[in-house]
């Protein structure tokens, strides 16, 4: 069980975010929705420490942060002892410029912790689209196939990738050469 600090009461009715992994590219890939998105912000932060990933990726504006009440979210995770990478979207978009700009880096240092055994945990507001867009382009570029991997993520989140914009992008991505690995897990949430 994990404990919760008391900073603030949850609302009544609050509930935890659910973490929705499965096995890629040697480690943990997941997805969930914004922390604090089911009213309680402090027992989200202490369910993902719990978890222990090695980054949390967050796809979420600043704008939509600071509307959730959550600007501070990147140092609260790194006050948890969590690498944060903040690359935003817009809802139902897809990379600009500046997220370009930033993806190959992002990328590699995501799929280098997950060849380590690591796990990452990638969000948006929902978990859905944008989350699962880079969610499965990183499967791809971690070497799975195209197919297979959509098929795995759909299967633990049904409505990751949401537009065909999405999908154009998460297929574009470059596939390392394919390692056959089983994939036991068949994918979790917890």
């Amino acid at each position: 069980m994990v404990s919760v600090r008391s900073f603030a009461r949850p609302a009544a009715g609050a509930r935890t975010i659910p973490i929705h992994a499965l096995s890629a590219g040697g480690g943990t890939l997941a997805l969930s929705p914004m922390p604090g998105s089911g009213g309680d912000y402090r027992g989200d932060l202490e369910h993902i420490a719990a978890w222990a990933p090695a980054f949390v990726v967050t796809l979420v504006t600043q704008a939509e942060l600071a509307v959730a009440g959550i600007a501070d979210l990147g140092q609260d995770l790194r006050d948890k002892g969590t690498r944060w990478l903040h690359l935003p979207l817009a809802d139902m978009g897809v990379p600009d410029e500046g997220f370009l700009a930033r993806w190959s880096e992002a990328s590699t240092s995501v799929r280098r912790a997950l060849l380590g055994g690591g796990r990452v945990l990638v969000h948006c507001r929902a978990g859905c689209g944008r989350s699962g867009m880079v969610v499965l382009r990183l499967m791809i570029e971690a070497g799975e196939a195209p197919d297979e991997a959509l098929e795995r993520l759909r299967a633990v989140r049904p409505c990751a990738v949401e537009t065909e914009a999405q999908m154009r992008w998460a297929l574009a991505a470059p596939r390392a050469p394919a390692r056959f690995l089983r994939h036991r897990d068949g994918g979790a949430v917890t």
